[in-house]
């Protein structure tokens, strides 16, 4: 019977998390699908998040298969007009967000919507966090060289987007 009773009788830890201050991620050089997964379980926790450089994430593969997919994800639209949806993104920041709101709760339970607006992305650094200390995810970092990598504004500069 002790081992099962063993379990419970551990304390559980407790990371203290300060939700004072945003927790803010340099986007430069890590990989867009594991900064999304590791920013998204921030978000669940409570935390408010926000991503820099948003323009230097980058997206694993080849540059022509990466252009290929996502010119046939534009393609879906309305038959009626173009304004019934669906959004499609095509700004680094807002392509990044998108990722992450797709690994939240968004459209199941009212929670995903409150992590979701907890997130800032930016293209650059702006004036607000200039002074706040930036981390890095090490498990997101590129590995291999760069060249088998292609970075957002690449992608967002093919398919339409402005503003960076």
């Amino acid at each position: 019977m002790a081992k099962w009773n063993n379990r419970k009788s551990q304390p559980e830890q407790q990371q203290v998390v300060d939700l004072s201050k945003p927790i803010v991620v340099d986007g430069t050089h890590l990989i867009a699908g594991r900064l999304a997964s590791n920013v998204a379980k921030l978000l669940r926790k409570g935390n408010r998040v926000t991503i820099v450089n948003c323009d230097k994430i980058m997206m694993s593969g080849k540059k022509f298969s990466i252009i290929g997919e996502y010119e046939e994800f534009l393609k879906i639209n309305s038959i009626i007009n173009y304004k019934h949806g669906p959004k499609h993104p095509r700004r680094p920041d807002t392509i990044i967000s998108r990722m992450i709101r797709g690994m939240l709760p968004f459209e199941d339970k009212p929670s995903g919507k409150t992590d979701f607006a907890r997130l800032r992305t930016y293209i650059g650094v702006p004036k607000e966090v200039k002074g706040l200390e930036k981390i890095q995810f090490e498990k997101a970092k590129i590995t291999k060289d760069s060249s088998r990598y292609t970075t957002m504004a690449e992608i967002s500069r093919y398919i339409g987007g402005t503003n960076f």
